[in-house]
């Protein structure tokens, strides 16, 4: 006698046929099933194979979504888990905006935009509130007739053939989303993090320009333990160290007049980081921190304490060893790991490069095709920066500070919720110190 497992059949759909192989899956159960022996695959589990994909919004504790297009009404950013009780103005994210704006020098793009935030909730008397912060900032000096050719014509190395390949249709002035411009939100969501991580811990995260093209900053020309704000601030391509900065912008001088583009390399380091922060396995902070700066545009290159340099070495050579300071604190002799051992921080200063390719948008002629697949030559219009990595620099500073915010809001949630081990943990600062020993 036959066993009847359903009385309705199974019933696929050609959305569903061709994903993880349902379309095969129902022709084999055609074939073994007989008029009483039906097979049923619940609703519900298609709609566990359903894809979300949006792309816009970062970090999980220390959420941050931004929006906006690069000639669009403006661009800003919605930043959710800020702690409330904080306080925070306009001025402590237009320092930021600031250093990230185009036009500001000869070697910067020429588009002039103040690039004035406003923030439009989650503030109320000058401090935050714990809800939802909403920053605006609006785009003033668009010229969207610079693109017309680019609605017919995709730019090499730009998004322009890709987001058509992805959605259907795009965006054609200025790249849309693909624009460096999207990044307003990202560094004016970095200020706010910086500014917790700072007043939290002592947090300082610090970028700087160390290659333009084939002019390389020796590495042992910038002392990472002493390195101020104002040596990277004191020349327009953000390189601390004065000659090398001078050499660095004749490179671009020389590639902007004719026309082309080069890229280079941000250094970015991190001191007074927290002990503990990042996760093993998936969760681990370089793995983190490699996402987040490789979501920059333009980036095409990570690496973190000593990189690919490191796979010279042999393990006796590239091993930190531990040693225990005056202090009675436990820390590394070297620091080839870059300050993360494990996934986790240590405690040493943090170091990152990340690479950018040169600006894809030239003024000169070059071979591609048209949205109907026509070859032909196209001369790309519009403003652009001759090497992206002078303004790249508050971009890098604001990932870091977003991975190391939401970072230490799910290490305080985790390992600070009760009173630390003080054998083997410090604390994160006085503060926490003081909150962990409250009872409930």
């Amino acid at each position: 006698m036959a066993s009847s497992i359903s009385s309705k059949p199974f019933v696929g759909s050609s959305r569903t046929e061709g994903l993880f192989g349902l379309g095969s899956l129902r022709s084999d159960l055609r074939n073994l099933s007989s008029p009483s022996l039906q097979f049923v695959i619940p609703t519900r589990t298609l709609k566990k194979l359903q894809v979300r994909a949006a792309g816009s919004t970062f970090g999980t504790h220390f959420r941050v979504t931004t929006y906006g297009e690069s000639h669009g009404g403006g661009v800003g950013c919605v930043i959710d888990g800020v702690p409330p009780r904080r306080p925070l103005s306009e001025a402590d994210m237009q320092v930021d905006l600031d250093r990230r704006r185009p036009g500001q020098s000869r070697i910067t793009t020429p588009r002039k935009e103040t690039d004035t935030c406003k923030i439009l909730s989650g503030v109320y008397e000058g401090v935050t509130t714990g809800t939802p912060i909403h920053v605006f900032v609006p785009n003033t000096d668009q010229r969207g007739h610079d693109y017309k050719e680019m609605s017919l014509a995709y730019r090499p190395s730009h998004a322009d053939a890709t987001y058509d390949m992805k959605y259907g249709v795009r965006s054609v002035q200025g790249g849309g989303r693909s624009s460096a411009r999207e990044t307003i939100g990202r560094v004016a969501a970095g200020a706010v993090a910086k500014k917790i991580l700072k007043d939290f811990a002592g947090t300082e995260i610090l970028a700087y320009v160390s290659q333009v093209h084939q002019v390389v900053l020796p590495e042992d020309m910038v002392n990472h333990h002493s390195l101020t704000a104002d040596q990277i601030e004191n020349n327009i391509v953000r390189c601390p160290d004065p000659e090398y900065a001078e050499k660095m912008i004749a490179a671009i001088d020389a590639i902007r007049v004719r026309g082309e583009s080069i890229g280079g390399v941000v250094t970015c380091i991190v001191r007074n980081c927290p002990r503990g922060l990042g996760s093993p396995v998936f969760d681990k902070l370089d793995a983190e921190f490699a996402k987040a700066l490789m979501s920059l545009p333009a980036t095409k290159g990570f690496e973190i304490g000593s990189g690919f340099a490191g796979t010279f070495l042999t393990g006796s050579e590239h091993n930190d060893e531990f040693f225990v300071d005056g202090h009675g604190t436990i820390r590394t002799r070297t620091n080839r790991s870059g300050g993360v051992q494990g996934g986790i921080s240590n405690g040493e200063i943090i170091k990152m490069r990340i690479a950018f390719k040169p600006t894809a948008t030239i003024s000169k002629k070059q071979h591609t095709v048209t949205r109907d697949k026509k070859e032909i030559e196209l001369i790309a219009r519009g403003r652009h920066d001759p090497c992206v990595v002078p303004r790249a620099v508050p971009m890098v500073e604001a990932m870091v500070a977003l991975v190391l915010a939401d970072q230490l809001l799910a290490h305080f949630a985790q390992c600070n919720l009760f009173p630390i081990n003080e054998a083997l943990q410090e604390p994160l600062s006085k503060s926490s110190l003081e909150a962990a020993s409250v009872p409930f």
